[in-house]
């Protein structure tokens, strides 16, 4: 073991649920999706105008619930899609607000808790919470690729210990924090957990392994790259997330 390799296994373990029990517990076309009907004005022409208090299109799939606590001014929406209650695997959308139309931009096959989904997250359930989240901080092993995210480059606290599988080795070489039971606006392996630890923490998007995780969400490595480069602070990105049936609710 390299210097500081006990360090950084110490770190590690302190970070991803906390972390150990987050991580071990992360390119579709271009759509539209638009109002339904739009009310005309009278006149000779009935073009259809936007009423100016219609409410923005939702992205598909994504119910009344979970709509209403999508913070006001955000363009930028990613959804997982999780199959099933008790499934790890799902996808990953990205949309883009562009006027009252949600464009889909880009998908991506992705993992989630070992055991599902569920919206009453505990420490060390294996499961992924329901919810909306936004997307503040992120960081990783490796240097920054060029996102407009705070990042957070740091080899010890984002290295995986040498004791775990090596399909897990590279799952911190970048992350992005969500946003669920921690302090916005600090480092991805900030400790605080406003709600308690009884509610877990320390979920994060990072890099795939290939199966399910404890908590966090990951994506394949090319996913990482383009997502730390395309989220925006100034779109308030958020990530909805959820297994179908309960993001529909």
């Amino acid at each position: 073991m390299r210097s500081g390799g006990v360090r950084r296994a110490t770190v590690a373990l302190a970070t991803c649920g906390m972390f150990l029990t987050t991580l071990a517990a992360c390119s579709g076309s271009r759509t539209e999706v638009r109002h339904g009907d739009v009310p005309r004005p009278g006149g000779p022409s009935g073009a259809a105008r936007p009423s100016p208090t219609a409410k923005p299109a939702r992205v598909p799939g994504v119910g009344e619930r979970l709509w209403q606590r999508v913070p006001a001014g955000t363009r930028q929406i990613l959804t997982v899609y999780g199959d099933g209650k008790n499934d790890p695997n799902g996808t990953v959308v990205l949309y883009e607000k562009h006027g009252t139309a949600w464009q889909r931009v880009q998908s991506w096959p992705s993992h989630n808790g070992k055991r599902g989904w569920t919206t009453d997250h505990r420490d060390s359930d294996e499961r992924s919470p329901v919810g909306v989240f936004t997307l503040s901080d992120a960081g990783g092993l490796l240097d920054d690729p060029g996102t407009r995210l705070p990042y957070t480059q740091d080899e010890e606290a984002f290295a995986s210990p040498y004791a775990w599988d090596e399909n897990h080795w590279h799952d911190f070489d970048y992350v992005i924090a969500i946003n669920y039971n921690r302090l916005a606006g600090t480092r991805p392996d900030d400790p605080t957990r406003p709600q308690g630890q009884s509610k877990g923490g320390g979920i994060w998007l990072h890099l795939d392994h290939g199966d399910g995780t404890l908590g966090c969400v990951s994506v394949p490595g090319s996913a990482m790259e383009y997502l730390l480069r395309r989220l925006d602070p100034k779109g308030k990105p958020v990530i909805v997330m959820g297994d179908k049936a309960d993001l529909q609710a």
